[in-house]
């Protein structure tokens, strides 16, 4: 299989703040090129790298908004969140769980830090992703799926190397549990030091790796730290990463939806007319009720 090469690994940008409780680096869309449609099914990649919340009676969080048009996918490395939807969606999103919520034709939702763990404080740290729906199912009913760590499928790699996590998509002859609209492969590789995995997409899927932990050496060549986001050429199918010292890396990789894309906010469709059809639904309350 021919490699599939880096285009450009970007560092982390300056945090703000989502709300008062998500201090973010925003990956997609950027000016790293990394734009919806050069990234698609992936329009949104916030990324909440390790940070120390002080202890607070007063959850932190983002109060009830809407979204239509795609689905949030949470990842939960360090820290709790609590989540809420006016579709019935919600629970407790945990260390190593992932909460993925398909919003499609009109959800509000709103995300805390769980009550326990803002009262103690300590490290948070999370993905959250917009995944983009195609206009076929943009209207589709609203989902949730609650995945815990338990759930994942797991394939354990040679020699000591560590573990894939597999959330969506698959890895080698191991599936993850999320059920997905177009195709979509999502997998933590926890790797130790010296460990090596390799990966391989399509070559026209758009395929990433988020640095979540630890630094990497990307096919035997780049070096990448932590914190760090690497995008892949669309040529060549196979790329491998060794741990330079214990790792976690966020894998990425997801076949185009080839449609337009207009974006207003939060909400995510193909015309300005679908926009303006869900402000108006939105403000006529057709997206439910949810107490903030």
């Amino acid at each position: 299989m021919a490699t599939k090469k880096i285009e450009l690994v970007a560092e982390p940008r300056a945090p703000h703040f989502v709300g008062d409780g998500f201090r973010v680096h925003n990956f997609i869309p950027s000016g790293f090129r990394l734009d919806m449609e050069r990234m698609s099914p992936f329009i949104m990649l916030d990324y909440n790298s390790k940070y120390r919340f002080a202890p607070s009676e007063i959850p932190r969080g983002v109060g009830v908004h809407p979204h239509r048009g795609f689905e949030t996918v949470t990842i939960a490395y360090k820290g709790k969140v609590a989540h809420h939807d006016s579709a019935g969606g919600g629970g407790i999103i945990g260390e190593g769980d992932v909460q993925w919520m398909t919003a499609a034709s009109g959800v509000l939702h709103k995300e805390y830090h769980e009550e326990e763990f803002s009262k103690t404080g300590g490290e948070f740290q999370m993905v959250q992703l917009w995944v983009n729906l195609p206009a076929k199912d943009k209207m589709s009913q609203p989902k949730y799926q609650a995945i815990e760590n338990s759930q994942m499928g797991r394939y354990e790699l040679p020699d000591n190397a560590g573990f894939i996590e597999v959330i969506a998509g698959n890895y080698k002859d191991v599936k993850g549990p999320a059920s997905t609209f177009t195709p979509v492969h999502m997998q933590n590789a926890k790797l130790n030091k010296g460990g090596k995995a390799t990966f391989s997409f399509p070559a026209h899927y758009n395929t990433a790796l988020l640095v979540i932990e630890g630094s990497i050496k990307v096919n035997d060549d780049k070096t990448v730290p932590t914190d760090h986001f690497v995008l892949f050429e669309n040529e060549g199918e196979e790329f491998t990463i060794e741990a330079l010292e214990n790792a976690v890396v966020l894998v990425l990789s997801g076949e185009p939806i080839n449609e337009p894309i207009f974006p207003h906010g939060p909400f995510v469709m193909n015309t300005r007319e679908e926009i303006i059809q869900a402000i108006e639904d939105f403000n006529n309350g057709k997206f439910g009720y949810l107490e903030d």
